[in-house]
């Protein structure tokens, strides 16, 4: 059967299957498809997928001429039935991990995806689970499952666990030229997800074990999630020490050896730095041992939003303004610059805590045209000099690349900048400008 069934593969006669059809299964299946296979998306969002069968795309770095394309050629389909896995010789499971209101992983998703894939398991069938999530899912989760129901795991169907790398927005690594590492549940199962995978990936990375891949994801978030949390807190302290920050950081950086720069913000965004770690943390607290690196970073990097809430407010007192019915005008609401994607947006915690504290809060995001944030919606503003001139504070929480930051200065009145947007614009006249 394994010699058969990488010979399917080599020879692209496989059918592959993605469940979850955002940010890390669109890009996967298209990837896939355009390598040569036929590719079936699974989602519980019947808008995706009567999208994606329309030839229409909704994740900005997948143009919509692609997929419609590999739509038009019978190459890409979706549905919401997972049924449709019986077609299939191989799966990747690329649904949401998020945490719960008390900050615990929320594996529902991933344990409603393992418990519908193995009922349409069948003999040679490939399973590649890739949410990230702690180390021991795959194990726990999908393992027992199939055993559970009579699968000869490395013989009759194949177990492995690869994290996604999908970094939105990025013009230079995607799903082929990334790096791919691959742990199975024997050898003989790593050994078919890097068959299956090496169409579409240009570079496989094999580890020893599917817990070694799963730590491999939470190592990479970690690192950045702790180095963030370290700027942060530089950035807290110099303020204190009345020392700038950014200066600080751009003089650290031009030392060729043992620096790596990262840089404050109002938070830290997106589904990877914010959650992954904790994910992590939480699987030790099981152990009886405390990650306290991650434990402090994640703390610090919480409180960033009540920082720059703080700063609104003492802007505003300076003028002799309460933040209570001030008019806070906040630019940018995505995670990072150039991308529509709000998840874990730190923008959002400082638009809460702002309204939380009486402010009338708006926003203009070009990439971002609503916003529903605890039961109220909010419409993207229209980004004028009479709008500039109309907020008592101006929030910069997101780079964009389109904002024109020396025309936002010379109509603004008050900016609270957390990205260093206005460094490279004149230091005199405009608004007055507090940086973090």
């Amino acid at each position: 059967m394994t010699a058969e069934l990488l010979e399917k593969i080599r020879n692209r006669q496989v059918r592959l299957g993605v469940v979850g059809l955002g940010y890390v299964g669109l890009p996967l299946a298209v990837e896939f498809s355009q390598a040569g296979l036929d590719v079936v998306g699974i989602d519980v969002d019947a808008g995706k997928v009567d999208a994606l069968n329309r030839g229409d795309s909704y994740i900005p770095d997948v143009p919509a001429a692609v997929v419609a394309e590999l739509a038009a050629a019978g190459r890409l389909c979706a549905t919401t039935d997972y049924a449709a896995l019986r077609d299939c010789d191989a799966v990747s499971i690329c649904v949401p991990t998020p945490l719960n209101k008390t900050r615990d992983p929320d594996m529902s998703f991933v344990i409603e995806a393992a418990t519908r894939v193995v009922e349409q398991a069948h003999p040679g069938f490939v399973i590649v689970l890739e949410s990230t999530t702690y180390p021991g899912t795959t194990e726990e989760v999908l393992l027992p499952r199939l055993q559970a129901a009579g699968w000869r795991v490395g013989e009759d169907v194949f177990l492995a666990f690869s994290p996604e790398r999908i970094d939105p927005g990025n013009p230079h690594y995607g799903v082929r030229n990334t790096p791919k590492v691959m742990g199975g549940a024997t050898p003989a199962c790593t050994q078919m997800a890097q068959a299956l995978y090496a169409v579409a990936v240009d570079n496989l990375v094999p580890v020893s074990s599917m817990r070694a891949a799963e730590m491999v994801k939470l190592l990479e978030n970690t690192f950045r999630a702790v180095n963030i949390g370290l700027v942060n807190e530089m950035a807290l302290m110099c303020a204190k020490l009345d020392v700038d920050v950014w200066e600080v950081i751009e003089a650290a950086s031009t030392k060729p050896y043992g620096y790596m720069k990262f840089t404050p913000g109002p938070g830290i965004g997106g589904h990877c730095i914010p959650i992954d770690p904790l994910y992590l943390s939480w699987k030790l607290k099981s152990l009886n041992y405390t990650a306290r690196f991650i434990d402090l970073a994640d703390a610090i990097n919480s409180r960033m939003p009540e920082h720059v809430v703080a700063l609104v407010a003492d802007a505003l007192n300076d003028d002799g303004r309460a933040l209570n019915r001030a008019q806070v005008l906040l630019l940018g609401v995505a995670y990072k610059p150039d991308i529509d994607d709000m998840r874990e947006s730190p923008a959002l915690d400082v638009m809460s805590q702002l309204a939380a504290r009486k402010a009338c809060v708006s926003y203009h995001d070009p990439h971002v045209p609503r916003v529903l944030l605890e039961g109220q919606t909010y419409d993207c503003q229209p980004l004028t000099a009479e709008a500039l001139a109309a907020a008592d504070c101006v929030v910069i929480t997101t780079n964009h690349s389109s904002y024109d930051w020396d025309w936002v200065r010379a109509h603004a009145r008050v900016v609270v900048d957390t990205r260093n947007a206005l460094s490279r614009t004149a230091a005199s006249g405009g608004a007055r400008v507090i940086r973090l």
